[in-house]
C-alpha cells in the first residue's frame, strides 16, 4: 500500500467486546501511530472526535475511529485527511443486523430531538455501500473476514517539495499574471496550500496571508518560509497594512463580505479553497462569491499531491458521504416536475434524494456531512424536487419548527430557557414581542437552490409556491437567511413578510441575520403584522446599532403602549436582552425624569468597559445587573394608563390582568415560579 500510494478502510462489525477486542489486536499488530479516536480513551495516542480538529495538519500511520455507539461522520472524514500513504483506517460499527435500531449518539447534535435516535437510512445506504465496495475491507463477527481486491497497481513516487507539474503550470501563470483576483479550488490533498507557500517563496513583491485560523495557514508557512506574514482577518480588516498579495487560504471559511472588502485593498489576491470535504463545499463559494468577479481568474488541481490517484480511501469516503460535484457537470434538460421525496426515498428510490442533497450542498457552502444526516433521518423533513428527466434542477428542503407548550414558550419569551431546536420559532418568542410566539406551528426553509444553468427561470418562486399550496395545518412558512438587498427581494417576491433583523452580523456569513414569515393562518397573518410592525416602530433605536438598515418604513412613536411595558418588564424582571426592548426602553428613557446614567449610555452605544470603568462596576455581569435595576427603578416614575387596564405599581411590583397572565416564567436555577 504504501509502495503504490494508496489507504484503505477496514469496517469491524460485531457486538462491543468482539469489534474492541479485534481493533486492539490490529493496533498491536500495524506499525506506526495508531491514532485512536473515539468516545471511551484507550492508549494514547487518542482523542474524542469533537476534538479531532486540534489534530489536523498533522499525518498519522493508521487509524481507529470508534463508531460503535454514534458516527461522526465530519470527524470520520477529516481523519481520513490525516493519514499517510501505506495506512489503515480501522472503523467500529455495531452489528449490521442490529445497528438499523439502534440509537446513535451522535444524532442529538443534528436531529433537533431530547434523545438520541435511530438513523435506519443512513445505516441502511452505508451497509450497502460498504458491501458493494470490492476495495474496503470488511470483518464481520457472524461471516468472517472479506479482503478487498489487491489487483496490482503502479508504484507511486511522493511529492519531494518542488512544485507537481499542475502546481508549476498554475505558479507559472499567477507570477506573470496582472493585477486582479485568481482562485485555486481542489480537492483535499491536491496541494493547493502548498501551492500558495510557493507562490509566496518566489514573488519578488510582499505576500500578506489570511486564513479562518492561523492553523490552517501552517502548510503555507512551511512553503513560503521566513517570508511568510499570517495576519487575522478582521486584524487584518482594522490595520492600514499593505502588500502586493493577497493570499487567503481556506477562503470559502470566511464571510463573503469581509473577503470582499479585503480583496478590494490590494492589487493582487489570490483565493485558495476546498470544494468539498468534511467542514462543507467551496462549490456555493465559486457559484456566489467568484461569480461577483467577472475578471477572476480560476485555476484547480486535480492530482493528489499526499496519495495516489484512485486511493481506495478516498474513493469510498467521497461515496459513503456524497461528496462527488457531479451535481454541476451538466445542466438538466426540459420542463421540471416539482415532486415531494421522503426519507424513505433513500432506500426506495437513492438516485433522486442524492441528487437534491449534491444540489443543495453544492449551492450552500457551508452544507456539511450533519446535514447529508439530518436529511436522511432527523424527524420533521420535507423536501421537493424540481426533477427532469435527467436531473434536479432545484430542491427545497423544509424543517418544522414550534407547537411549543405556553409555559416553554413564555419561559423563552423571558430568557430562561433555549430548547434545542427551532430556530425561528424561538428567535419569534426571543427577539419577537409575543410570549407565545413559539406555540404556533411552521416550517422552515432550511435549504432552497436552483441550479445555475436553470436560474432566472422562476424555478425559485415556484418551489415556495408549491410548499404553500400543499402545507397543511400550520400557522406560517419562515425563513432565516443572511440579509443582503437582492436576498430579500427574492423572498419578498415569494410573497414573505420581514419580521426580524438581528443587530450583529453573524460569523458564518458577515451578514445580519433576518427572518420572515409568510403566513398562513389567521394566527400567522396576525404575528406576521405585529412583528413587522414591531420591526417598524423599533428600527430608529435599532438601526444605530447596525451599518445598514432594515427595509421597512421607520415609525416614530414616543408613546408607550401595553407592548412597550411588557417589554420593559422582560428587559428589567426576566432575562429579555437588552437589544430586544431597545425600542421600549427608549421611549421609556423619553417619559421618565430619572436620570438612570447607564440605562442612558449604554442605550446611547456607550462601550461597556468604558461605561463599567466611569461606573465603578465590575464587569458586563454587573453592568448588565444595572441596567436591569434602572429600568425597574423607571416604571413606577412613569404615569400612564394601557389599553387593558389600570397598571398599578406598588414596591416595584408591577401588577395587571394582562402581563400576570403573560408574564408567569419560571426561573429554573432557583426553582421557584416568579410571577411579574
Amino acid at each position: 500500500m504504501a509502495r503504490e500510494g494508496i489507504r484503505r478502510l477496514l469496517v469491524l462489525s460485531g457486538d462491543e467486546r468482539w469489534s474492541l477486542q479485534q481493533a486492539l489486536y490490529l493496533r498491536s499488530q500495524l506499525e506506526g501511530d495508531g491514532l485512536w479516536v473515539g468516545p471511551q480513551p484507550q492508549q494514547e495516542p487518542c482523542v474524542a472526535p469533537g476534538a479531532l480538529k486540534t489534530l489536523l495538519g498533522r499525518e498519522f500511520q493508521h487509524a481507529f475511529f470508534d463508531a460503535r455507539h454514534g458516527f461522526d461522520v465530519s470527524a470520520f472524514a477529516a481523519l481520513a485527511g490525516t493519514l499517510r500513504a501505506g495506512s489503515w483506517l480501522v472503523l467500529l460499527v455495531a452489528d449490521f443486523s442490529r445497528w438499523p435500531a439502534q440509537a446513535d449518539a451522535d444524532s442529538l447534535r443534528w436531529s433537533d430531538t431530547a434523545q438520541p435516535i435511530a438513523t435506519p437510512n443512513f445505516v441502511h445506504r452505508f451497509c450497502q455501500q460498504i458491501a458493494g465496495d470490492r476495495e474496503v475491507a470488511l470483518w464481520q463477527q457472524s461471516n468472517g473476514l472479506r479482503l478487498p481486491d489487491t489487483a496490482p497497481r503502479v508504484s507511486w513516487h511522493p511529492a519531494d517539495g518542488h512544485p507537481q507539474a499542475e502546481q508549476a503550470a498554475i505558479l507559472a501563470a499567477l507570477i506573470a499574471s496582472p493585477p486582479g483576483i485568481a482562485a485555486v479550488t481542489a480537492e483535499r490533498g491536491r496541494g493547493k496550500s502548498a501551492l500558495a507557500g510557493m507562490l509566496i517563496a518566489e514573488l519578488a513583491g510582499e505576500a500578506i496571508v489570511t486564513a479562518p485560523t492561523r492553523g490552517a495557514a501552517e502548510v503555507i508557512a512551511a512553503f513560503a518560509g521566513e517570508r511568510m506574514r499570517f495576519m487575522a482577518p478582521d486584524a487584518l480588516l482594522a490595520s492600514d497594512a499593505q502588500a502586493d498579495w493577497l493570499v487567503v487560504d481556506e477562503a470559502a471559511a470566511i464571510p463573503a463580505p469581509l473577503l470582499r472588502r479585503l480583496a478590494a485593498r490590494f492589487p493582487h489576491t489570490l483565493l485558495t479553497t476546498t470544494i468539498q470535504g468534511y467542514e462543507g463545499t467551496g462549490r456555493g463559494f465559486l457559484l456566489k462569491f467568484c461569480a461577483g468577479f467577472p475578471q477572476l481568474r480560476h485555476y484547480s488541481l486535480t492530482a493528489p499531491i499526499r496519495w495516489a490517484p484512485g486511493c481506495p480511501l478516498e474513493s469510498a469516503i467521497e461515496r459513503l458521504l456524497l461528496f462527488s460535484d457531479g451535481a454541476f457537470l451538466h445542466a438538466p434538460q426540459g420542463e421540471p416536475q416539482l415532486e415531494a421525496l421522503n426519507q424513505h426515498a433513500w432506500r426506495e428510490q437513492p438516485s433522486r434524494p442524492e441528487a437534491v442533497y449534491q444540489l443543495l450542498s453544492g449551492a450552500h457552502y457551508r452544507t456539511s456531512p450533519l446535514d447529508l444526516r439530518r436529511m436522511m433521518d432527523a424527524p420533521g423533513q420535507h423536501f421537493t424536487a424540481a426533477s427532469c428527466a435527467d436531473g434536479v434542477a432545484g430542491a427545497l428542503w423544509l424543517v418544522e419548527e414550534g407547537g411549543l407548550e405556553p409555559e416553554l414558550s413564555r419561559a423563552v419569551w423571558a430568557g430562561y430557557r433555549r430548547p434545542r431546536g427551532n430556530l425561528v420559532a424561538q428567535s419569534l418568542a426571543a427577539h419577537g414581542g409575543s410570549p407565545l410566539a413559539a406555540t404556533l406551528t411552521g416550517r422552515r426553509v432550511s435549504r432552497i437552490a436552483v441550479h445555475p444553468a436553470r436560474q432566472r427561470e422562476g424555478l425559485g418562486q415556484r418551489l415556495i409556491a408549491d410548499a404553500v399550496n400543499h402545507t397543511r395545518g400550520c400557522d406560517y412558512l419562515s425563513v432565516s437567511f443572511g440579509y443582503t438587498p437582492e436576498l430579500w427581494r427574492f423572498w419578498q417576491r415569494c410573497g414573505f413578510t420581514l419580521v426580524r433583523l438581528g443587530t450583529h452580523r453573524e460569523a458564518s456569513s458577515g451578514c445580519y441575520t433576518a427572518m420572515a414569515l409568510y403566513p398562513l393562518s389567521e394566527e400567522g397573518h396576525q404575528l406576521a403584522r405585529q412583528e413587522n410592525q414591531r420591526l417598524a416602530r423599533d428600527e430608529r433605536w435599532l438601526s444605530q446599532w447596525r451599518d445598514e438598515r432594515a427595509p421597512v418604513t421607520a415609525v416614530e412613536a414616543a408613546m408607550l403602549t401595553e407592548d412597550d411595558w411588557l417589554e420593559v418588564a422582560g428587559f428589567a424582571f426576566a432575562h429579555r436582552p437588552l437589544l430586544t426592548a431597545a425600542g421600549s426602553l427608549n421611549r421609556l428613557l423619553q417619559a421618565t425624569p430619572l436620570p438612570l446614567a447607564a440605562l442612558r449610555s449604554r442605550l446611547d452605544r456607550q462601550d461597556e468597559i468604558v461605561l463599567c470603568a466611569s461606573l465603578g462596576l465590575s464587569g458586563r455581569k454587573a453592568l448588565l445587573a444595572r441596567l436591569r435595576e434602572e429600568a425597574a427603578a423607571a416604571v413606577p416614575a412613569v404615569p400612564h394608563k394601557i389599553a387593558k387596564g389600570e397598571l398599578l405599581v406598588s414596591k416595584g411590583d408591577i401588577v395587571t390582568p394582562s402581563l400576570k397572565d403573560k408574564l408567569q416564567v419560571h426561573r429554573e436555577e432557583e426553582k421557584k415560579s416568579v410571577t411579574i
